[in-house]
């Protein structure tokens, strides 16, 4: 019988099968390397990998608190989950070479986990119950702890269940000592769609697609899951969950953030997807916005009308702010609805929801289709291993899956991908089912055949054929899996081994 990736499995699992164990409680020391060597895991090649990379001496610390809070979301009031008791988990800010250090308390009913997504860091802090960690049990305390070795825009979330669908998600920037790019602002954007409250909760929704009875269970006005959105650009199906709300910054657009500015400046925007079931297409009504990044990673730059993000896709994009109110869109592709945010040069009057424009036509793109920038692109060399991902299941009976093999957390280790120590590794991902995937590899980055971009999430859309390399130098055990979260729920994980 198959054994989907439910709460009973994920959470039930232990680490006595895994190549790596889990960090117990951490605390500052006095500098990143004393710091690093009092956690080193007990595998010793995952300790010497770790020692490798750069450290500067400096400690950057944020303490986490994992619970239930009060909200008002798109003018309910509700309860939900998250870090430190807000929508939008602290904004965690770093430099290449610091040592991260961040003290976690749980207070949920349940254990929970910190991923930290697309970051390559050691493998026993990637945040993975049953296959990195213990979980974090309610009422206790961990530590996570790691070098950062890679400039650029990232987040982190829950990876337990359908915890990151609740506001369990917050935005992780590592600057760079030698950054190259001139300009004068800088504002972080995390997406995301929301139903938790309004009413029901991710878990119904998963729920109800798993029983193909729609929302019956949930207000009328929520009824139709597992209809059909279409998007053209993503090759069809654009999502299975139908969402009451999309927010930017954790703000509906009734209550739009904005952001202080003048004429003439330039702006860096830091766009992160952290929705379950939505992709973003973001742009400026007017007026072009200069790709420079995606998933950490610069690319050739770009100037386009708007971009499209994948769920765990990052961008990052210059604009020029012109006088009076500048509004940042971003539109549910497929769906209905809109979130932005406000650009304000101190005057004019900010224009109301229904009187801002409904689409986002002209020059668009996503992050796949980026060049990656010549500094950044992975040396010329012959794949040492090659493995083939075919992306199955459907909507009918809700079972996703590789090389249809649905993800069993009893035993993570069936049908892994496996490899050696610094192999080349090529993986061709093709999408036989009806429904676009965003495809992301933890503890690495791969870069798009073709010379494409370097990233971590790639939009792999219904019959398509997307080929990945990647490098095999951070040893572990590493989940690839669909970003949809509930894709995900439902066994769209594999795994990529290799300690040895």
């Amino acid at each position: 019988m198959v054994t989907h990736f439910t709460r009973r499995t994920f959470l039930g699992a232990t680490l006595a099968a895994t190549a790596t164990v889990a960090l117990a409680s951490c605390t500052t020391g006095p500098g990143a390397r004393a710091g690093v060597d009092r956690i080193l895991s007990t595998d010793p090649l995952v300790a010497q990998y770790e020692a490798r990379r750069a450290a500067n001496g400096a400690t950057v610390t944020q303490n986490l608190t994992i619970g239930a809070f009060d909200a008002l979301v798109a003018g309910t009031a509700l309860t939900t989950w998250g870090y430190n008791g807000t929508l939008n988990g602290p904004l965690i800010r770093a430099k290449t070479g610091d040592l991260l250090n961040v003290p976690v308390t749980n207070t949920l009913a349940e254990p929970t986990s910190i991923h930290w997504h697309g970051l390559a860091l050691r493998n026993d802090a990637d945040g993975v119950p049953g296959v990195t960690q213990k979980a974090i049990a309610p009422g206790s305390d961990y530590g996570y702890q790691f070098l950062l070795n890679q400039p650029g825009t990232y987040w982190y979330h829950s990876h337990v269940d359908m915890q990151r669908e609740r506001a369990l998600s917050g935005a992780l920037i590592i600057d760079d000592p030698n950054e190259p790019m001139a300009y004068d602002q800088e504002w972080v954007i995390l997406l995301d769609d929301w139903l938790d409250g309004l009413p029901g909760t991710p878990d119904d929704a998963l729920n109800s697609l798993a029983e193909g009875s729609g929302m019956s269970g949930m207000d009328s006005g929520m009824r139709g899951m597992g209809s059909r959105f279409t998007s053209p650009y993503l090759g069809g199906d654009a999502g299975d969950v139908p969402f009451p709300a999309h927010l930017f910054n954790g703000q509906a657009p009734q209550t739009a953030e904005v952001f202080d500015s003048r004429p003439g400046n330039r702006i860096r925007l830091r766009i992160i997807n952290a929705a379950g079931d939505t992709a973003y297409r973001v742009g400026i009504p007017g007026q072009k916005i200069t790709l420079t990044h995606t998933d950490g990673f610069p690319v050739q730059h770009q100037d386009v009308d708007a971009v499209v993000l994948g769920m765990g896709e990052r961008i990052d994009a210059l604009i020029t702010v012109v006088d009076g109110y500048t509004p940042v869109l971003a539109f549910p592709e497929g769906k209905d609805g809109s979130a932005y945010g406000l650009i304000r040069t101190g005057s004019g009057t900010p224009p109301p929801p229904d009187q801002m424009p409904s689409t986002l036509t002209g020059d668009v793109t996503d992050g796949g289709q980026l060049r990656a920038d010549e500094s950044v692109r992975l040396p010329s060399r012959t794949p040492t291993r090659r493995h083939e991902m075919r992306l199955t299941g459907g909507m009918h009976s809700y079972d996703w899956s590789i090389n249809g093999r649905t993800f069993n957390m009893d035993d993570p280790y069936a049908g892994a991908f496996d490899t050696s120590l610094n192999e080349r590794v090529q993986i061709t991902m093709t999408n036989d089912t009806m429904m676009w995937h965003p495809m992301h590899l933890h503890g690495h980055t791969f870069q798009v055949a073709g010379n494409k971009a370097r990233k971590d999430t790639v939009i792999i859309r219904p019959g398509k054929t997307v080929t990945v390399e990647f490098d095999a130098d951070n040893p572990g055990q590493w989940l690839a899996h669909c970003h949809n979260a509930y894709h995900a729920a439902r066994g769209m994980i594999g795994l990529v081994s290799y300690v040895r």
